[in-house]
């Protein structure tokens, strides 16, 4: 656990340094949103649950709008144009397993263990209608990600069964990702008392060492104070309304259902090690999902929750629709 949290201080310490620019004196901590968000796969109506994407882990810090060093601001209005800005940043790891967790030498064919630990450096750039993100992630996969020690730790301290496989992992390699992302906000209608009724849009992609993708999306909402954000959010490659939001109203509350389409160039997690020999196995290209939650924003803080039902990753995963659990809380300082 000691080499896992070191290696969490060693991604994150040259980002955070950028946090202070938005501190104000007195602060033990800079002012901005606060996230911590967690998913799960245990969160699931099937019988079978502890495999494929297990767990990701999320912290991460955004800045309010405006406060953003002068070198991002320059690159996102020449890549975005107009709007306001933000910068964030943040921490996640990942953890994937085969279905045979129990076996210690799992089958071939099923999806490689797997770990992944890195940094993210954000930019957010909004208009009245549209969200726009660069993000750039630096990180590693592989035993370095610190997986096998916060599953097996974490399944420990519950009472459960450790996994046994994680020998077999994906070995350690450097990850860096580069992702682009736009969302669109379209108003459908008002309903009376308030209520309202919207669609977001949205384009993503990402290129790079863990997965080279295109994901187009949609989600629809239905609640109060709408334009508050622009929509909840999903560790990636999920589609994301990002951790950065404001309220337009005392009490904030919506409920949403989505759907994405995910275009597969390179996925290592799947496909194995990009410069060693590994396990590995055939992904499919076309990857479908649906989503449906809840969020509430109140007293500045931000609550959602988010059920994801994903179509099949690879040729020979067993069980159906793969289901996981979203959960994130952000506090404005």
């Amino acid at each position: 656990m000691t080499k896992n949290l070191a290696l969490i201080a060693c991604c994150a310490v040259p980002l955070l340094s950028l946090a202070p620019l938005t501190a104000q004196a007195g602060q033990g901590f800079p002012s901005g949103i606060w996230t911590i968000q967690d998913e799960n796969a245990s969160i699931s109506t099937q019988s079978l649950t502890d495999r494929y994407y297990v767990n990701g882990l999320h912290i991460g810090w955004t800045s309010h709008r405006g406060d953003v060093p002068s070198f991002l601001a320059g690159l996102g209005h020449v890549v975005w144009g107009d709007g306001t800005q933000r910068v964030s940043i943040g921490v996640t790891q990942k953890i994937f397993t085969p279905a045979a967790t129990q076996l210690a030498d799992p089958p071939l064919n099923d999806e490689p263990y797997a770990g992944y630990l890195a940094a993210t450096l954000g930019l957010i750039q909004d208009t009245s209608t549209t969200r726009s993100v660069l993000a750039v992630s630096a990180g590693v996969v592989g035993r370095d990600a610190g997986a096998e020690i916060v599953q097996n730790g974490f399944h420990s301290v519950i009472g459960q069964n450790g996994t046994h496989g994680w020998a077999h992992q994906l070995p350690s390699e450097p990850a860096f990702d580069i992702l682009v992302s736009r969302t669109w906000r379209v108003p459908l209608g008002r309903f009376g008392n308030g209520i309202e009724a919207d669609a977001l849009p949205q384009l993503s992609g990402m290129i790079g060492t863990t997965e080279i993708y295109a994901q187009p999306a949609v989600t629809f909402r239905i609640g109060e104070g709408l334009n508050s954000d622009f929509g909840t959010p999903l560790l990636r490659p999920g589609p994301s309304g990002s951790d950065a939001y404001r309220p337009t109203r005392p009490f904030v509350w919506y409920v949403f259902g989505g759907i994405a389409g995910k275009l597969v160039g390179h996925d290592e997690f799947l496909q194995g090690a990009d410069f060693q020999t590994s396990r590995s196995v055939d992904p499919y290209r076309a990857v479908g999902q649906i989503e449906a939650g809840v969020a509430i924003i109140w007293r500045g803080l931000r609550f959602s929750y988010t059920q994801v039902f994903q179509t099949r990753r690879f040729h020979g995963q067993i069980g159906g629709i793969h289901e996981y659990g979203s959960l994130a809380v952000s506090a404005r300082f």
